[in-house]
């Protein structure tokens, strides 16, 4: 069951790198975000194994900037070891393009399968907790955290060294994105990756993405197919479900 009342979210940060696949070495980005990072905001706000996210649409508040610069960074992935900054071997310096002074308008709902709802209404029924449906109930959840600013863990946009901010989506900033109204072809993007049940995992890609009226729709069969996935819905040990229980009666 997809919630009919959706939540919008403004994010703003100085840089961005939603990096294309085939170019992930020196990386270069899309020209907007992609549904996957904005998902990853919206579970950086509010994460729950009962729901996930069903990102509607992005819009763009501010023009597409590009920029680029060169980092040094290692040709393999850091092990629990120390780096030895002696050994210049494996050490690459590497270019990125990224997106610069960015801003975007998240719009998303909430999905919940009918076991899920049942499994919730039974525990809160047996806690003694309010009477509530559970899509609405996570969804206030989300916004009283949204508008005191709370989180999980800082939002980032792409890659986590380009951390942002958050905030409630006023008209004014509606009213931004109409100004804006820009139309920018894509093409090929990647929408997220679709895990099946022995975590196989399968990229979904949007294609012939194309930003209209400064707006990315994302597609409702994708969404549908993202449903079905297996790594949204990871089973949790006594300790993280009893952790995850505490926390909701607070928020409650």
């Amino acid at each position: 069951m997809i919630d009919t009342n959706s939540v919008k979210v403004r994010v703003k940060g100085e840089y961005a790198c939603f990096t294309q696949p085939a170019l992930k070495v020196e990386r270069i980005t899309y020209p907007c975000m992609t549904p996957s990072a904005a998902r990853g905001v919206l579970e950086c706000i509010l994460w729950k194994p009962e729901f996930q996210w069903v990102v509607k649409s992005i819009k763009i508040l501010k023009p597409i900037v590009f920029s680029s610069f060169k980092r040094n960074e290692l040709n393999y992935i850091q092990s629990g070891r120390p780096i030895d900054i002696s050994n210049s071997g494996n050490r690459a310096q590497r270019n990125s393009i990224v997106l610069r002074d960015v801003e975007y308008i998240i719009e998303a709902n909430i999905y919940m399968s009918e076991a899920n709802i049942q499994k919730v209404k039974n525990r809160d029924k047996s806690e003694g907790g309010k009477s509530c449906e559970p899509i609405v109930k996570y969804r206030n959840m989300f916004l009283r955290r949204l508008n005191k600013g709370q989180c999980w863990h800082q939002p980032y946009l792409g890659t986590r060294e380009f951390s942002c901010e958050f905030f409630p989506v006023t008209q004014e900033d509606e009213d931004r994105a109409n100004e804006l109204n820009l139309t920018y072809p894509i093409g090929s993007m990647l929408f997220d990756i679709w895990y099946d049940r022995d975590h196989n995992t399968k990229p979904i890609y949007m294609q012939e993405a194309v930003v209209q009226n400064s707006t990315l729709i994302c597609p409702s069969e994708l969404n549908e197919q993202m449903l079905s996935t297996s790594h949204l819905r990871a089973k949790q040990g006594e300790f993280v479900n009893s952790i995850l229980f505490e926390f909701s009666k607070k928020e409650d």
